[in-house]
């Protein structure tokens, strides 16, 4: 953090005199090449979004969330329904453009404008979604609608154990900064809570990172990637230090 000193010299940081609070983060629909977020809406969502589901077969998908598996449609659909209904967590739908389904689900939480900081949770990827285009370009929308409307901080948080989480936040951008040790517990089990974050002064070099990575012509005609998304995220923070 930049540190100033005060007329009492002692070390401060830096002054946000000018800075304006965010507005909270609309229900507004997010538009990319590969997919798009709508507002979760268990009437026109529920059906597909369990059959996506319900190609995890033995339910391990669901491990590291506090809820899930689901026994039924009924209650995967109560849910969702209740889920629909709050601003915080406030969820949306990942609709894949290349057949309109949907596909999985990802939220804003703790969404706290006064300090200019939000997080991203609740995901769930179906098997078709998962290391994808289509999950990636979700992920870069979200955040790029949360700097966009002047938020400071986005946050990503997930079980320290769960290696493939930790490893999605490192690929994204995100900065490990520590783990809370049993900060909760959930389905039973205690859980130690690794902190991961992107700041705004960071965004601009992330942005063309992940603009570069989503471009067309990043893709060969099998649509395997060229530049890896990884490289291109490490090397924008390395140019910030």
């Amino acid at each position: 953090m930049t540190q100033f000193i005060n007329d009492f010299g002692q070390r401060v940081g830096e002054s946000l005199a000018d800075w304006v609070e965010p507005a909270r983060p609309s229900r507004e629909s997010m538009e990319g090449r590969f997919c798009r977020l709508e507002p979760l809406a268990p009437e026109l969502h529920a059906e597909e979004l369990y059959a996506a589901n319900a190609q995890d077969h033995d339910g391990g998908s669901w491990t590291y969330l506090p809820y899930g598996p689901f026994g039924s449609f009924e209650r995967y659909h109560e849910w969702l329904d209740t889920m629909s209904q709050g601003d915080d967590p406030l969820f949306f739908t990942i609709i894949q453009k290349s057949d309109g389904r949907a596909v999985g689900v990802a939220s804003y939480l703790r969404i706290m404008p006064a300090s200019g900081s939000i997080e991203v949770g609740h995901l769930r990827f179906s098997e078709q979604l998962k290391r994808t285009p289509v999950a990636t370009e979700a992920m870069f929308l979200m955040m790029k609608r949360a700097f966009d409307l002047g938020y400071r901080r986005y946050e990503w948080k997930c079980d320290a154990l769960n290696a493939p989480s930790c490893a999605a936040a490192k690929r994204l951008g995100f900065t490990y900064e520590g783990t809370f040790r049993q900060a909760t517990v959930y389905k039973g089990r205690s859980r130690d809570t690794a902190w991961f974050s992107v700041i705004d002064t960071e965004w601009p070099a992330l942005y063309r990172a992940f603009s570069q990575w989503l471009a067309p012509d990043n893709f060969d005609e099998l649509g395997k990637q060229r530049a890896r998304l990884s490289e291109l995220t490490q090397k924008a923070l390395r140019q910030q230090l």
